[in-house]
């Protein structure tokens, strides 16, 4: 009988460093992957999977992702901007309007039912409630904003107010909006492509080619001489505002590979060390996969050579410069003395930039407890 292939690479892999670390260590390591099987989920996994498993139904069966718009809610866009309300706080939130309201203002503003089918899902409310997306540049901006008491706002730009648990729903509906709106032909036909109900995938009217969403992987990474972290700033950027380095991808390149290119031809520094923290779906200027890392420069060799085709500026940071500008609770205005700012907190150059700031201050502190310091 011929040996399963996961047996086979059981085998190839995991048994000779069995053997090279001890048993014992590599079930240990083993342990932190794989549950027992004595565990049951926990309640909220269990909750996350009916999710998933619902919205891949919706996904699959187009009556059913139907009947889930009818009795879902919807993210209205404006030529992908989309609908925001004030909050008492002085924050925006997304308006998140039944379908059942949106009918209504639709036939009000004199477009018929078949706009609502348009709409792409997007999420999954605990209760198994879908959530959709809807573009209607087709309707008068200003009446579609009085009817529905909110305001279309450019997203790039509104990210600075939404809350972190908000945004990426938006983000994720404009990315899919702007796919179908670029992809409506096929590639190798020329023909039309259609989509099914949930918006997750197209295909052509001719050959039956499936078409789905795409994402291009971008690297981001905040570099370290060990004291101070390194930033830099395109000529788009807001006033003040910095960021870490980041760049597209080229075809065949590892994620190491990528970095390394894109620091040594920004900045013109060799990377020491590399580590990734966290990934993220980015909408502009078009549908990105943001991979997050830390890297690190020997101290020795910090002397930039900005290459000023790609970024306008960049300089190192001190801790006590990134730890003034992460208290900034609302961007400097035109007039105002040139301030730091960093990018929103729904960005993962922030989450990137406020994991270094927190470990400087962790070195710091062990460094003030040991035996004889000061």
């Amino acid at each position: 009988m011929p040996v399963p292939r996961f047996k086979s690479l059981f085998t190839a892999s995991v048994l000779p460093n069995a053997q090279r670390l001890g048993c014992g260590a590599m079930w240990s390591r083993l342990r932190t992957i794989l549950p027992s099987p004595n565990c049951l989920p926990p309640r909220w996994c269990s909750g996350f999977v009916s999710r998933m498993r619902y919205m891949n139904r919706l996904k699959e069966d187009d009556t059913a992702c139907l009947s889930a718009l009818h009795n879902g809610q919807i993210f209205l866009f404006h030529h992908l901007s989309p609908l925001l309300q004030c909050t008492q706080r002085g924050t925006l939130r997304p308006a998140a309007l039944a379908t059942s309201d949106v009918q209504s203002v639709l036939e009000r503003l004199g477009s018929d039912g078949s706009l609502v089918k348009k709409s792409v899902l997007v999420s999954c409310l605990e209760q198994n409630q879908a959530q959709f997306c809807l573009d209607v540049g087709e309707l008068d901006q200003v009446s579609v904003e009085e009817a529905c008491e909110g305001k279309f706002l450019d997203l790039r730009k509104s990210l600075f107010l939404l809350t972190t648990a908000e945004a990426p729903i938006l983000a994720k509906g404009q990315a899919l909006l702007r796919w179908h709106q670029t992809s409506r032909f096929c590639s190798a036909t020329g023909q039309l492509t259609h989509r099914n109900q949930a918006g997750s995938q197209r295909a052509c009217s001719s050959n039956g080619i499936i078409y789905y969403p795409k994402m291009s992987p971008v690297v981001i990474v905040l570099v370290s001489d060990g004291r101070r972290c390194l930033l830099g700033r395109q000529p788009a950027f807001p006033l003040g505002m910095y960021s870490a380095l980041a760049g597209f991808c080229d075809m065949g390149e590892s994620l190491e590979e990528a970095l390394c290119r894109e620091v040594a031809e920004e900045v013109g520094l060799e990377l020491q060390s590399i580590t990734y923290s966290s990934s993220q779906h980015w909408p502009f200027p078009h549908s990105s996969l943001m991979l997050g890392c830390h890297a690190t420069v020997s101290p020795a060799h910090t002397q930039l050579q900005v290459d000023h085709a790609e970024l306008e500026n960049a300089r190192w940071f001190s801790l006590e410069e990134i730890t003034s500008a992460l208290k900034l609770q609302t961007p400097p205005q035109r007039g105002d003395s040139p301030a730091l700012w960093l990018p929103p907190k729904q960005a993962v150059a922030h989450r990137l930039i406020t994991e270094w700031t927190k470990q400087q201050l962790l070195k710091d502190t062990d460094q003030n407890q040991r035996p004889g310091s000061c």
